[in-house]
């Protein structure tokens, strides 16, 4: 902008000192033909002005968000981190049924199989720099294993190793696998002001090495525990196995791939949306 401002100046001075020095009897009709540039020039240059100030009043209003969205986050951190500690009762209740997930839904008349389950839940109540997972990261070797056979060895012991350093504050399970879709399985949580969020796990039964995951669930709203919360579970594949059915044999990939939604796979996705497949509800106690 700065640039265009000096060539509208540098031209209206060149048509300027071409029209006052010049002797030719037809300076008259020059000057006169300088006039439109200098008012194009003129005209250049209130543009840029504008455009200066209304990226100027942009830049303000950007630093006065940015400012603004720095100091909600720091407060509400503030305002967590004076609260007392408190407990949830967590609520595992599965959404993963036939008539919403119709594509290949393992169906009780598989021979051999406890199907359409969940392994039992598993998670962690934690900071603000805790990962159970990511999307677009690596699992963890024990994320990996719960997704490809249910079992929170040593998704468990990573959870237990995160909170002795202080990241997390409690490994949260539930005892028993979701198998009966009308009923829900429980398990408590326990939070404090630094370790105000949940994130939680479990097997998506029987599948290559899929998993429905909710991370970095705040209990926390307008500086308070809240009473109560509940979230959606959506599908996750941990990508380690290539295979793309429930039922599919086991498939190490090589190199293994980041952890990805499972958006757009016909098992999940009805009309182009990705359904949830639990919800957890935290109540507090």
């Amino acid at each position: 902008m700065i640039h265009r401002s000096l060539l509208a100046l540098a031209l209206l001075g060149a048509l300027t000192a071409a029209g006052c020095s010049s002797s030719d009897p037809n300076a008259d009709t020059t000057a006169a033909a300088s006039a439109p540039a200098d008012a194009m020039a003129s005209d250049a240059m209130a543009a840029d002005a504008k455009a200066d100030a209304m990226a100027d009043d942009a830049m303000a209003a950007d630093s006065m968000a940015a400012d603004s969205m720095t100091s909600d986050a720091m407060a509400n951190k503030d305002m967590a981190a004076n609260l007392a500690p408190a407990r949830y009762q967590v609520t595992f209740a599965s959404r993963w049924t036939e008539k919403d997930h119709p594509f290949e839904y393992p169906s009780p008349k598989f021979v051999g199989l406890s199907v359409a389950h969940f392994s039992p839940l598993i998670g962690a109540s934690h900071g603000p720099g805790y990962a159970l997972f990511s999307e677009g990261a690596m699992p963890s070797a024990g994320l990996e294993h719960l997704s490809e056979t249910g079992k929170h060895d040593p998704l468990d012991a990573e959870i237990k190793a995160a909170v002795a350093t202080g990241a997390a504050l409690a490994l949260v399970e539930a005892a028993e696998p979701l198998k009966d879709h009308s009923k829900t399985e429980m398990a408590e949580v326990a939070v404090d002001g630094k370790h105000p969020n949940v994130s939680l796990v479990a097997m998506i039964a029987p599948s290559p090495d899929w998993f429905a995951g909710a991370r970095d669930v705040s209990l926390v709203e307008n500086g308070q525990w809240v009473a109560e919360r509940t979230i959606e579970l959506f599908p996750y594949d941990s990508g380690g196995d290539a295979g793309t059915t429930y039922r599919a044999d086991d498939a190490d990939l090589a190199p293994k791939h980041p952890v990805a939604t499972l958006a757009g796979d016909p098992h999940f996705t009805v009309d182009g949306k990705l359904l949830p497949v639990a919800t957890v509800t935290f109540k507090k106690l």
